[in-house]
């Protein structure tokens, strides 16, 4: 049943501590949260997080009933500060290596862009030869850190990175190989746009099609025609949508985008949709 695989972002709900986040998104319906430590105000790298504070944010999830499949790791990978990429990238093997401690198997990536300012938007060199080969770069050790640990790194197609579609997500797996641990969080509104959201079935098709037995995680929000909201006040046809993600393993499907008063409907909706 989809409903016991609906998740939401943590940091929809920023508070002081895990207690409280635990409790909005137990309130809220949803069974699983994607875990960023900004919900309670610290680095997303957790960077000199103490242990003890990933077992408090396991504990506080238990308490609520609540489960962590995934832990945000996203920083610039391709940083044009080859000095900050290189700290950013040890912090980020530390929080891989701590991600078991709060029960999640897979730590999410921004595969990055040449913008100094905004990881997630584009820029031209983000096409460049040289782009693609500090991506790999700033991988290996993460990689070698998911591989001892025993988490999987999950990589989003997103406009504005590195990997923007699904063929460059494709060609990444390919690179790597099928022993890789590594997989697609799969965003269907980052693929669409409001001039091509009509190919909605075709354009997410293909996606399924070249990634789907690589896709370890799903997120949930909706194509406005100014970025992006939350499912069902956009341009996508959710009910279409669920269908075809039927297609893939039944994976964690994770709200993105939505306001805390939203976050309840949001939930009810998805569960709406996928029986249709």
């Amino acid at each position: 049943m989809i409903a016991d695989r609906l998740g939401i972002f943590a940091r929809t709900f920023v508070r002081d501590s895990p207690d409280q986040v635990a409790a909005e998104v137990a309130k809220a319906g949803y069974p699983l949260a994607h875990w960023n430590f900004a919900a309670i105000g610290l680095p997303t790298l957790a960077t000199a997080v103490d242990e003890s504070v990933f077992l408090d944010v396991r504990r506080a999830f238990t308490a609520a009933r609540a489960g962590i499949p995934s832990i945000s790791a996203t920083y610039n990978v391709i940083h044009p500060d080859a000095v900050l990429r290189a700290r950013q990238t040890r912090d980020a093997v530390r929080l891989i290596g701590l991600a078991p401690l709060l029960g999640a198997d897979v730590v999410t990536l921004c595969t990055g862009t040449r913008d100094p300012l905004n990881m997630w938007r584009a820029h031209p060199g983000n096409d460049d030869p040289d782009a693609w080969s500090d991506l790999r770069y700033t991988l290996d050790p993460l990689l070698t850190a998911a591989a001892i640990t025993g988490v999987r790194l999950g990589v989003e197609p997103e406009p504005g990175n590195v990997i923007r579609d699904a063929p460059t997500a494709a060609r990444l797996l390919k690179e790597l190989g099928d022993d890789a641990p590594i997989g697609i969080v799969l965003d269907p509104a980052n693929l669409l746009t409001p001039q091509t959201v009509s190919r909605q079935d075709e354009i997410i098709g293909e996606a399924i099609d070249l990634l789907g037995d690589r896709v370890i995680g799903a997120q949930a929000k909706d194509v406005v025609a100014e970025g992006y909201s939350a499912a069902g006040a956009g341009l996508m046809n959710y009910p279409a949508l669920l269908s075809q993600l039927d297609r893939v393993a039944p994976v964690p499907l994770i709200v993105q985008d939505a306001s805390e008063s939203d976050a309840a409907r949001v939930r009810t909706d998805l569960i709406r949709w996928a029986e249709r």
